[in-house]
């Protein structure tokens, strides 16, 4: 008995477990075993010690894609719920380390002044917010389990209020010490301004080709070592892959438009009646499974596929046209209305919203009925003296955005408006005045002015998207199968779509919860196969896509670490070269004079004069920071040899330094400095994060090990 009470009063932590379990094996069988070793089950990450459990970050990303009505994808959600549990333990962290406690009464205090929770009528009493009325508010749904979701919703949005005080607090705290002193100001100023003269000697690094140089493997792998932080990476993969795309044949096509023409006439057999003498068109359109609905707008000309517009508005009522081809499809078409339409019309418009109406607000008391008499009066005055327009568009408007104007609207298409606004203003004439309602509530519009009038039609078009056939269907993937048999038999990818006048197509680097293929978008189901535990360079594998088939291959496995040597060649060649090179130059530069320098080295003595850090061009070199930043620093009729800069190895001797003239105050540079420093401070919560230690393991969430 005590054993079975032990397990009803664990009953939801075991039914997680489980839950968890079911879960890492949908996405991947192989993983159930290791799920239930204890370093498995519930860690997602850690940060600094600290667990983030599967849990936490399971309810987090529930959360989070619930909240974002799941618009965004699994892959970008787990992200952005993984970078904001790390921020706000880092930040945590940090402001403990600094003794600094922010507790529940801050984040109340921050909710008070929310405008939300201010202007709220039922938090406040004449008019103003009331501090109890709200907590009694909160205490209330926090009791009533009816109430439940409401209140984590509040518990949610207190919680995020207090991580981004966390965040604002230490920013603050951080900002507040990365000011700047005169002192600072004035020797940013000299710096910056005192001209350079004297003599150097340069010597390219373009004075010794690329062949001259032998590089080794182990060049590479030492500059490597050397700069491990420079080449640090996640676990990548590369792939290959050939497309087989689902698309309609010519005689698919053909097939379809055939089909949508035989429509247009009376089906005997059938006892069906064609588009030319239906007159139910929204059956008729749904009995032969059209792929666009029945519209009922007006159709301008240049509304209508510029390839077959003038051929549609030039037939009457009840005439039919096609079958033609638009933008995918097949259709046939039937002018059920012709009419005189302006193209564009110009009016004004007082807006009386009612409850319930999408543009009622915290103030609006009328009842649909009430909206109703109160439009109704205001036309009749308007009936009688229309220059009352503007000033009862003020007074009257809930449209405040034009209001102001009058209630003047700029010109407008035909399809800009709600129907009802669209259909008063086009199907009457300039100066008439009505009452309709919309979604808005009511609206009293004056038809200012009209363009010209010209011919619209209504239509009833019978669409049919141009799709491949089953048949076609079969043919794409019996090809797909045998080029994946191909491979099977040895074939490489590269040669196999070759022979087959395919595409094979790379993407490189792909990490462990990327979503994203170059070239086929969203394909989680191929990421997440190339990163299996028992998956190697060379194995490939068929896959179902939206409108075809992929065959893939992985081509390349990076482990998480340092970049090996064949993947870093690319980047620190040129890096090794320019060392091995200036090694080269510097053996040469010998000499206890610049003459002397350029005479070893085979150059001659060049002058500067008046170069400063600000503008750090050398005269026949270039721009050289560093170079120019030695100068400033060097002592006066001294030799400095062996300077290594951005296009080659120095000598120099500064002769003159000319000081700009002393300012009463440095305030100005002071506040420059202090203003970069400020305006770099997005970058410290990065700074923090890399002095952290994360660990990020989301991929065994997603039962990759």
């Amino acid at each position: 008995m005590a054993i079975l009470s032990k397990i009803r009063e664990r009953s939801m932590f075991l039914i997680l477990v489980i839950g968890l379990a079911l879960f890492a094996f949908v996405l991947d069988p192989s993983t159930l075993g290791d799920f239930f070793n204890s370093s498995k089950i519930n860690e997602v990450g850690d940060i600094n010690g600290e667990t983030i459990s599967r849990q936490e970050f399971a309810e987090a990303l529930e959360l989070y894609q619930t909240q974002n009505g799941n618009r965004v994808s699994e892959m970008q959600a787990s992200k952005t719920v993984w970078d904001n549990l790390v921020r706000q333990k880092l930040y945590t962290t940090q402001l403990e380390e600094a003794g600094i406690t922010l507790g529940e009464q801050d984040i109340m205090n921050i909710l008070y002044q929310t405008p939300s929770v201010q202007n709220d009528p039922r938090f406040q009493t004449a008019g103003m917010f009331d501090k109890s009325k709200f907590l009694e508010y909160l205490a209330t749904i926090k009791e009533d389990s009816s109430q439940k979701e409401t209140w984590n919703s509040w518990q949610n949005y207190m919680s995020s209020i207090g991580d981004n005080l966390k965040r604002t607090t230490y920013d603050d705290l951080i900002g507040a010490g990365l000011g700047a002193s005169l002192k600072e100001g004035e020797a940013q100023y000299f710096n910056e301004n005192t001209k350079i003269s004297g003599s150097f000697v340069y010597v390219p690094y373009a004075t010794i080709v690329d062949s001259l140089i032998v590089l080794k493997k182990s060049d590479i792998q030492n500059y490597i070592d050397k700069n491990p932080a420079d080449f640090k990476t996640e676990a990548l993969r590369d792939l290959k892959y050939v497309k087989f795309d689902i698309l309609p044949t010519a005689e698919d096509e053909l097939a379809i438009k055939n089909e949508v023409g035989a429509l247009l006439e009376d089906n005997e057999q059938f006892a069906s009646k064609g588009l030319k003498n239906t007159t139910d068109y929204v059956a008729f359109l749904d009995e032969n499974k059209s792929d666009e609905p029945l519209n009922n707008n007006y159709m301008f000309k240049n509304d209508l596929f510029a390839e077959v517009a003038e051929g549609i508005i030039s037939k009457n009522e009840g005439e039919v046209f096609g079958p033609y081809k638009d933008r995918g499809f097949y259709k046939i078409s039937k002018v059920r209305e012709v009419a005189q339409m302006p193209d564009s019309v110009k009016a004004s418009h007082i807006l009386i919203p009612f409850l319930g109406s999408r543009s009622a607000t915290a103030e609006t008391t009328l009842v649909e009925d009430d909206a109703r008499i109160q439009a109704d009066s205001i036309l009749s005055v308007l009936k009688r003296n229309r220059s009352k327009f503007t000033a009862l568009a003020k007074q009257f408007s809930a449209d405040q955005t034009n209001a102001d104007k009058g209630g003047e609207l700029d010109w407008f298409a035909y399809n800009r408006m709600v129907p009802e606004f669209r259909d008063y203003s086009f199907n009457n004439k300039k100066g008439d005045i009505g009452v309709v309602k919309s979604q808005f509530g009511f609206h009293i519009i004056k038809i200012d002015d009209q363009t010209k009038k010209q011919k619209v039609v209504k239509l009833a078009t019978l669409s049919r998207r141009i799709v491949a056939s089953e048949a076609t269907e079969n043919t794409i993937f019996q090809n797909a199968e045998i080029f994946a048999l191909e491979l099977s038999n040895g074939s490489s990818i590269d040669d196999a779509a070759k022979s087959k006048e395919l595409q094979a197509r790379a993407s490189v680097g792909l990490k462990v919860l990327d979503e994203n293929v170059a070239g086929i978008g969203n394909q989680r189901q191929i990421v997440s196969w190339a990163f299996g535990n028992d998956v190697e360079p060379g194995d490939f594998k068929r896959f179902d896509i939206d409108n075809g088939y992929v065959v893939a291959t992985v081509t390349g496995k990076t482990k998480k670490g340092l970049l090996s040597v064949e993947k870093a060649t690319a980047r620190v060649r040129p890096l090794v070269l320019k060392e091995k090179k200036a090694e080269l130059i510097k053996d040469k530069m010998n000499g206890a004079t610049l003459a002397d320098i350029a005479s070893a080295s085979g150059q001659s003595v060049k002058n500067i004069s008046s170069v400063t850090l600000n503008s750090p061009t050398i005269s026949g070199v270039g721009n050289e920071p560093s170079v120019v930043g030695a100068m400033i620093n060097a002592k006066e009729n001294e030799l400095y040899n062996k300077v290594e800069g951005e296009k080659g190895v120095f000598a120099f001797s500064v002769s003159r330094k000319e000081l700009p003239t002393a300012l009463p105050n440095y305030d100005t540079y002071r506040k420059r400095i202090a203003d970069q420093r400020k305006n770099q401070s997005f970058k410290m919560y990065e700074a923090i994060k890399k002095a952290s230690n994360v660990e990020d393991n989301r991929a065994s969430f997603y039962g990759i090990q």
